[in-house]
């Protein structure tokens, strides 16, 4: 056995966790106390002590133990007023609780806590609850104050099943279809520049724009079509044309109530080809129940980075790459289906969805 050098409490814990099991193991063995005291460094009152947890619990007695105090003990929040704190930031607005603003900080809930338990925290204070809370500062989703939840729960519980089971009934498909409109003066994205000044991004004074409307599968198939004049019925009949003509099956066309969508020039279309191409409408103003909406994200965050378009006829050139390129990485349409906000359930199978 190898002789140890200097004070033990400098170890680390799990040194020292080694140094115990190891001295009551020498004393296991039959070496005497004076023996291992000396080898180890240790008093013999140390050891003494480390062979009666020995004896009275086995190795579990001699084994690491988490250092401080356990967690919740002098806390100045109570369990029940951190259960409510935390309840009441995810469920109201600071507005709604009488304090000032629509999105919590750490500063707010700071106030709340005053408000409601007369306590006062430093932000670094409220930041461990939040911590221990599992909450997390994040960017949140927006959401349409006209949106009915009672649509959305039903689109969920029933439409949505519907709409899958007739596609199957039929050996049909399912699509997303959206329409978004690309203008050469945006500029989305972050840039690196010096702290204090900020970068300066050249764009032409000539603007420009073009259209264009997509569909998308689970399976992640994908059709597109780029326009230059305004979205209207006259244009989703041809996207309708064209899509009918893409697939050799009957697709369930999943689109939001735009007025294109529901006249009666895209209505007679849809008569006339019963077993091409069947609409169905997602609830009003819920644009985050359409994965075809990444698409448009997607779309947007991708163009500026690539060469910057001079006139229409290269950035509608640019974004016709764009879909291109995505309807060769069906691996990457897919993932649309399993964003932070869409969440419908992938089938390999093309024709079940």
């Amino acid at each position: 056995m190898s002789d140890l050098v200097g004070d033990a409490r400098h170890l680390s814990p799990s040194a020292q966790e080694a140094l115990r099991l190891r001295a009551v193991a020498a004393l296991a063995a039959g070496r005497d106390r004076e023996d291992v005291a000396a080898v180890f460094g240790v008093s013999l009152k140390t050891v003494d002590k480390w062979w009666a947890k020995w004896q009275a619990g086995g190795r579990e007695a001699l084994v690491m133990r988490p250092r401080g105090k356990p967690v919740g003990v002098h806390q100045v929040l109570g369990e029940a007023e951190q259960a409510a704190v935390r309840q009441a930031v995810l469920d109201h607005r600071p507005s709604e609780v009488g304090l000032g603003g629509q999105l919590w900080t750490r500063r707010l809930i700071g106030e709340l806590i005053a408000k409601l338990y007369r306590v006062k925290l430093t932000e670094p204070g409220v930041g461990k609850y939040l911590k221990r809370w599992g909450l997390s500062f994040q960017r949140p989703d927006k959401r349409a104050v006209e949106q009915d939840p009672e649509a959305v729960a039903q689109w969920h519980a029933e439409t949505w099943p519907r709409i899958r089971a007739r596609a199957r009934a039929d050996g049909g498909e399912v699509l997303f279809a959206d329409q978004v409109g690309i203008r050469s003066d945006q500029v989305t994205g972050r840039t690196w520049g010096e702290k204090g000044r900020t970068p300066i991004v050249r764009r032409s004074g000539n603007r420009f724009s073009v259209n264009a409307m997509s569909a998308i599968s689970t399976t992640g198939r994908m059709h597109f079509m780029v326009f230059t004049e305004s979205f209207t019925a006259e244009v989703m009949c041809r996207f309708l044309d064209g899509l009918a003509g893409h697939f050799d099956h009957k697709i369930h066309l999943v689109v939001d109530g735009h007025s294109a969508h529901r006249s009666k020039k895209v209505r007679d279309w849809l008569a006339a080809h019963p077993d091409a191409v069947e609409l169905h409408f997602l609830p009003a103003y819920s644009p985050e129940l359409n994965p075809d909406e990444l698409v448009n994200a997607d779309l947007k965050h991708s163009l500026p980075k690539q060469h910057r378009a001079r006139d229409q006829t290269e950035l509608a050139a640019e974004t016709r790459r764009f879909f291109r390129r995505r309807q060769r990485q069906p691996h990457i349409v897919r993932r649309y289906f399993g964003g932070p906000h869409v969440r419908y359930v992938l089938n390999e199978n093309p024709m079940s969805f």
